[in-house]
């Protein structure tokens, strides 16, 4: 199966690289150049991670974050930053990101990361679909 990530960062050049680099390993990427467009994007599709510039005009990283985790709380949000501070850092794991990673980046680091975020919203669909299950028994009193 292969992974569908959302990488949204405002400066083009960067996007097209990025996304040039993960769909040659076989990554169904999407782009986006603002933290608007890609708020619709989690809006209308499911991403198995999303990778986020922490620093964009009009509405930062850290906002986003907070937006996109409130939408969906078990999306998988990699930060990526090239103005990475510890403050910055605890911040985004307090909303919800699951790991943040300074540029430039290393792309075996990305795909790597990516991968980790898939398997952990595996892991949280499947406990997810448990619980319900297990209401619906509980519930039927089967």
């Amino acid at each position: 199966m292969t992974d569908k990530v959302l990488i949204v960062d405002d400066e083009e050049d960067f996007l097209n690289i990025i996304s040039d680099r993960l769909t040659a390993r076989d990554m169904n990427v999407t782009t986006a150049s603002s933290a608007k467009v890609a708020i619709k994007k989690i809006d209308e599709e499911s991403f198995d991670a999303v990778v986020l510039d922490l620093m964009m005009p009009e509405m930062d990283g850290l906002e986003t974050l907070k937006v996109m985790k409130e939408r969906n709380p078990d999306l998988q949000v990699i930060l990526l930053t090239g103005h990475a501070t510890v403050e910055k850092g605890i911040e985004a794991m307090k909303l919800g990101a699951m790991d943040l990673i300074e540029k430039p980046a290393d792309l075996a680091t990305i795909v790597e990361r990516i991968k980790r975020a898939k398997a952990e919203k595996i892991i949280l669909v499947e406990k997810k679909s448990e619980e319900r299950i297990r209401d619906i028994l509980t519930r039927k009193g089967w």
